[in-house]
């Protein structure tokens, strides 16, 4: 009934938009600018029609799977499916015909985006709609895609220009569908490792963090958005998320200003001021006791006046619901939605109830109908400039199989550079010719765990296991595997005993273990809103790994997943251990051509290695103090640092020199070293550039990456590699808040990873000016 109620309420406002004389409005004219085609139809618009543009639901279908596969029971708590049970998919079919939706999710087909478009269309003022989808490394919810390396692994490649060009293939694929908006890049600072969703992130540090969102945003984007082959990025989540009390996703967080500013501001900063990113997100914690989605301060006055954003803000999965349910930091879902929207929300994601109770709002006169205009206008912006009151209908024919073909060699690229060598004593790559018989095994060794978390189910030959990928370097008559079922949680007892016994007639074993983020599985152990409270292999890996050992075979580990996991047992007895994320598509092969020698790894550690979940919170750019005392127990340093990563080669520093020892806080100043290759074969490098302020008030970390450069080598070759020190790396937030240049000394250094030993140091000083 209340439907109905908004439909003869949107008729009668309808009486009172001004006439349209012109026979072609001027919205519809493609020759006028943007600004103007907004300003028109926003003049034509009723207030229903306006908050009708903020809103968003799930797509028909989505819903219709749900209710078949959970018969309408949808836990609370779930944030990945849906049904509505105040309305229905005729409802949904008549709201959209009315114009009184603005924007769908979770559509995963052409036919279905086209539909629904069809049904836009025939409304009084045949608004397009805007399709978003979580295409977090390439469309993975859409059967057929190319799927990339989650972002961790991304992030590992320390190559900005392939994490742009993977995503402008994304963007492609993505038109394709029929969506044109996508939920991504997550650039929160991921601390906590228990938490799922650290293999969504691109890590732990914000100056890389800060590089590849802007790179991927670059590539979703381009520089000026228009067109029919660009898509939306959003900027996510509103903020410090990525270190949960206790790991758990949505946890409170209490953070200081100072921390906020030099640890989870910058990479929003850097989305806005390097690559103009056109949405954002917020989160579901709360931040210092308020909800993100009901934070003005921080969505307003801080995100929109103070660092600039002109785009607009979407909310996280019924989370401005959670205002009230969940943080119970409102009275009702009317309230709840009122502090969501005059905090500076713009949409809403998903379902029914928002818009009647924005438009009582107004009515009101709690909420001003400038602020709905507002919020609408960068919404209407947003589809003028992806074209799509011009085109929304998307060729059916413009296959993913097609797009398939011809990204799959980047995803393959992608994935080789995102691996990492973590231990080798030499038996990598390895000499085919030595041995006459590898074992392959493992409960990810023939698994699609490698796709990592936000895919469905895709064809089977577009997903090429580590067992698939090695059928393609080795010799079937050298090639021997046993399956022990892809559930990372437990190994059969007896299964176990035969890998022993298999090992024994052997030379070799690669054991392919690690997590299941696998959305669709529900044996998943890791992604979105799956922590833990450890960080140990799960079930019997261990225990199948050390079983293989006792039957005196050498063995080479591959984890697979988006964590970081505690592995220090494996490390005190294993050859050779090769951390491969979630590589995608290619994965398999990606990992069979670095364990033959095919390519030699270059991945680099974006997140510091914990040797247990005792030592969390462990963070490379720590501050001085962190570790005066020492644990009693343990060790006190990590099991592989920020930034780790071995090669097939050898590579050494030499020769560090600034331009200058002494500058003045506006000065830059050039740093350079010698690099050179002093193994036996050609490899590539991450050169990256760290800095501390040795004294400073208040304190500062005991260093911090400011700068990184791939160089590849050849055997015997030397490079001078050089990096600008401009002030603002070297600034930071005084006492007072101001972000200055502090007179004082500052260490530079350079090397291959963020260990100390092995970086080479110099000093420079800034003088007062």
């Amino acid at each position: 009934m209340r439907f109905a109620v908004i439909i003869i309420g949107a008729l009668l406002s309808v009486a009172n938009v001004c006439a349209e004389n012109d026979k072609v409005p001027h919205y519809k004219n493609a020759s006028l600018p943007v600004e103007q085609r907004v300003d028109d139809l926003l003049r034509r618009m009723s207030l229903e029609e306006k908050v009708g543009q903020m809103c968003q639901y799930v797509g028909m279908e989505h819903i219709r799977n749900t209710e078949l596969k959970y018969k309408g029971k949808v836990g609370k708590s779930d944030d990945a499916n849906a049904t509505y049970n105040t309305l229905s998919i005729d409802g949904l079919k008549k709201l959209t015909e009315q114009g009184l939706i603005g924007s769908y999710l979770h559509v995963v087909s052409a036919d279905e985006a086209n539909y629904l478009q069809s049904l836009a269309m025939k409304s009084r003022l045949q608004i397009p709609l805007l399709i978003g989808i979580d295409a977090i490394h390439g469309n993975g919810l859409c059967e057929g895609a190319t799927i990339y390396p989650t972002p961790i692994g991304q992030a590992s490649t320390f190559n900005p220009e392939l994490v742009k060009k993977a995503a402008r293939e994304t963007a492609l694929e993505i038109r394709a569908t029929g969506a044109h908006w996508v939920f991504t890049p997550n650039v929160e600072v991921a601390r906590d490792p228990r938490w799922g969703r650290i293999g969504e992130t691109f890590g732990e540090d914000t100056y890389l963090i800060s590089k590849m969102g802007v790179a991927t945003v670059q590539g979703l984007q381009t520089n000026n958005l228009n067109g029919e082959d660009k898509v939306l990025a959003c900027g996510k989540h509103l903020i410090a998320g990525g270190e949960p009390v206790n790991g758990l996703n949505a946890a409170p967080m209490d953070i200081s200003q100072h921390t906020l500013r030099e640890v989870y501001l910058p990479p929003y900063q850097a989305l806005i001021d390097e690559a103009q990113v056109f949405t954002m997100m917020a989160a579901h914690n709360e931040l210092n006791g308020i909800p993100c989605h009901a934070n003005q301060w921080l969505v307003t006055d801080v995100l929109r006046k103070e660092l600039g954003f002109k785009g607009f803000l979407v909310s996280d999965w019924m989370d401005m619901e959670r205002i009230y349910s969940s943080h119970h930091y409102a009275s009702s879902l009317k309230e709840a939605y009122y502090e969501s929207v005059t905090a500076g929300m713009d949409m809403h994601m998903h379902g029914p109830g928002f818009m009647e109770k924005i438009i009582e709002l107004v009515k009101d006169g709690r909420i001003s109908e400038k602020r709905i205009d507002e919020a609408c206008r960068k919404i209407l912006e947003a589809k003028f400039r992806l074209g799509l009151f011009e085109n929304s209908i998307v060729d059916p024919k413009n296959s993913l199989k097609k797009w398939f073909e011809v990204h799959k060699s980047t995803a393959l690229q992608m994935a080789e550079q995102s691996i990492v060598l973590l231990k080798n004593n030499g038996i990598l790559p390895i000499d085919v010719s030595k041995y006459k018989k590898i074992l392959v095994t493992g409960p990810n060794a023939n698994s699609d765990a490698i796709l990592g978390d936000w895919v469905f189910a895709q064809p089977k030959e577009n997903a090429v296991t580590v067992y698939e990928g090695l059928q393609k370097v080795l010799p079937a008559s050298k090639l021997s595997f046993l399956d022990l079922g892809d559930d990372v949680r437990t190994v059969d007892s007896i299964l176990l005993q035969k890998a022993g016994d298999m090992a024994s007639s052997s030379d070799l074993v690669i054991v392919v273990l690690g997590e299941n983020p696998l959305r669709y599985d529900k044996r998943k152990t890791m992604g979105e809103n799956v922590d833990r409270q450890t960080l140990d292999l799960l079930g019997m890996q261990e225990a199948l790994v050390h079983r293989i050992e006792a039957a005196g075979i050498p063995v080479v580990v591959v984890l697979v997943g988006g964590r970081p996991l505690t592995v220090s047992s494996l490390v005190n007895t294993v050859p050779a251990i090769l951390q491969a994320w979630e590589p995608g598509s290619m994965g398999g092969e990606a990992v069979a051509n670095v364990i033959v020698g095919k390519v030699n790894p270059s991945g680099k550690l974006p997140v510091t290695m914990p040797r247990s979940v005792g030592q969390l919170q462990m963070i490379y750019n720590h501050k001085p103090s962190q570790y005066f005392q020492k644990y009693k127990d343990g060790e006190s340093t990590p099991l592989y640092p920020f930034g780790h990563g071995l090669s097939y080669t050898t590579f050494a520093y030499d020769h560090l020199s600034v331009a200058k020892r002494r500058l003045q806080p506006s000065d830059s100043v050039k740093v350079s070293i010698e690099v050179s290759n002093i193994g036996k074969v050609e490899g590539t490098e991450v050169v990256q550039l760290y800095i501390r302020d040795l004294y400073s008030s208040p304190t500062r970390p005991v260093r911090e990456l400011k700068d990184f450069m791939r160089i590849s080598l050849k055997p015997g070759e030397t490079r001078e590699v050089s990096f600008t020190i401009t002030p603002d790396k070297l600034a930071y937030y005084n006492r007072e808040m101001k972000r200055v240049v502090e007179p004082g000394v500052f260490e530079i250094m350079v090397g291959g990873s963020s260990d100390e030993r092995q970086l080479k140091k110099i000093k420079i000083e800034v003088v007062p000016s």
